[in-house]
C-alpha cells in the first residue's frame, strides 16, 4: 500500500516537472523573436560600430585600423563637433521643460469630469500619430515668413513676424515649436493621465476637509504623488530630445548658417553624405556615452525630488 502511494506521488511529481519544463520551453519560444531582434538589430550593430569607430572606412575599401584617431579628430579638429553638441543641448532646454509642462496641463484638463473628454483626448493625440514628414512640411508652410499663415495672422494685428525656420535666431525655437505640437498630446500626456488617475481620491477628500483649495491640492498632493511618473517621462523626453533629427533634416537641413546643425544631423552627414563610416561610428559611440551620462545623472538625482509611495 505504501509502495503504491509512493509510486503515485513519484508519477505526480514527474508529470508536474514535465509540465513545468514544457511551460518554460514555451516561454523561451515566445521571447525568442524578441531576443533575436535585439541581437540582430541592436547588439551586433552596436558591436560592429564600436569596432569600426577605430578604423578609417568609407564602404568602398576595407577598413583601415587607425586607433583613437577618429575620437581625437572629433574632440580637437572637427569644427562642427562642439557647436552641434551645444545646439543639441539648447534644443533639449527648449523642448523638455515646456513639453512636460504642456503635457501635464493637458493631462490635468482631461482628468476633469466634463462631457466630451474622449473627443478632446482624440484631438490632442492626433498630432502624435500624424506622419512626421507630412507634419513638418505642413509647419514649413505655416511658418514661411513671406506667405505663411502665422505671419499673415500676426500682420493683421500689426505685428511683424519673425523669419521662423529661415532665421538664425528663430530657427531652433521653431524646431522646438514643431516638436511641442507633435509630442505634447501624445504618449507623454497619456502616461501623465494614467499617473493622475492612479492617485488615491481619499487624499483629495482629506485635504478638502482640511480646507485646502485646488491649487494647494495640486501642489501638495498631485505633484508629489506624480513625481515617479514625471521622472519616467523626463528620462524619455531628454533621450528623445537629444536624438532630434527628422524636423531638422526635413525642415532646415541644418541651416540657416548651421543654426540647427544638431549632433544627430552631423552624424548623419558624416555617414551618408561623406561616407566616413569609421568617423560616424565614433560619433555614434560618443553620442551613446552622452545619452548614458544624462540618464545616469537623472537616476542619481531622483532621490532628491522623486517621492515613492511607501507600502506596508
Amino acid at each position: 500500500m505504501a509502495l503504491a502511494g509512493r509510486m503515485e506521488r513519484t508519477n505526480r511529481t514527474t508529470k508536474t516537472r514535465s509540465l513545468r519544463q514544457r511551460e518554460e520551453l514555451a516561454g523561451y519560444l515566445f521571447i525568442l523573436p524578441g531576443i533575436l531582434g535585439l541581437l540582430l538589430f541592436s547588439v551586433i550593430p552596436l558591436g560592429a560600430a564600436f569596432v569600426l569607430s577605430f578604423t578609417d572606412y568609407n564602404m568602398l575599401q576595407s577598413p583601415d585600423w587607425v586607433g583613437f584617431r577618429n575620437y581625437s579628430y572629433a574632440f580637437t579638429d572637427d569644427d562642427l563637433f562642439w557647436p552641434s553638441l551645444r545646439r543639441t543641448f539648447y534644443f533639449v532646454l527648449l523642448d523638455v521643460p515646456l513639453g512636460i509642462l504642456l503635457s501635464l496641463a493637458l493631462a490635468v484638463l482631461l482628468n476633469q469630469k466634463f462631457r466630451g473628454t474622449s473627443v478632446f483626448r482624440t484631438l490632442f493625440f492626433l498630432p502624435s500619430i500624424t506622419p512626421a514628414v507630412a507634419a513638418i512640411f505642413f509647419w514649413v508652410w505655416l511658418l514661411n515668413p513671406f506667405f505663411g499663415i502665422v505671419n499673415y495672422a500676426l500682420d493683421k494685428f500689426g505685428i511683424l513676424g519673425p523669419l521662423w525656420l529661415q532665421g538664425t535666431g528663430s530657427a531652433m525655437p521653431s524646431i522646438a515649436i514643431i516638436s511641442l505640437w507633435a509630442t505634447s498630446g501624445g504618449t507623454r500626456m497619456i502616461i501623465l493621465l494614467a499617473g493622475l488617475q492612479g492617485i488615491p481620491q481619499d487624499l483629495y477628500d482629506a485635504a478638502e476637509v482640511d480646507g485646502a483649495g485646488s491649487w494647494r491640492k495640486f501642489i501638495n498632493i498631485t505633484v508629489p504623488m506624480l513625481t515617479p511618473t514625471l521622472f519616467f517621462i523626463t528620462v524619455l523626453s531628454v533621450i528623445n530630445a537629444l536624438r532630434v533629427f527628422t524636423s531638422v533634416y526635413i525642415g532646415t537641413e541644418g541651416g540657416p548658417a548651421y543654426a540647427t546643425w544638431v549632433f544627430s544631423y552631423h552624424l548623419f552627414k558624416q555617414a551618408f553624405q561623406f561616407f566616413e563610416m569609421g568617423y560616424a561610428s565614433a560619433l555614434g559611440w560618443i553620442f551613446f556615452v552622452v545619452i548614458m551620462a544624462f540618464t545616469i545623472i537623472q537616476f542619481r538625482l531622483q532621490s532628491k525630488w522623486v517621492h515613492y509611495e511607501e507600502r506596508t
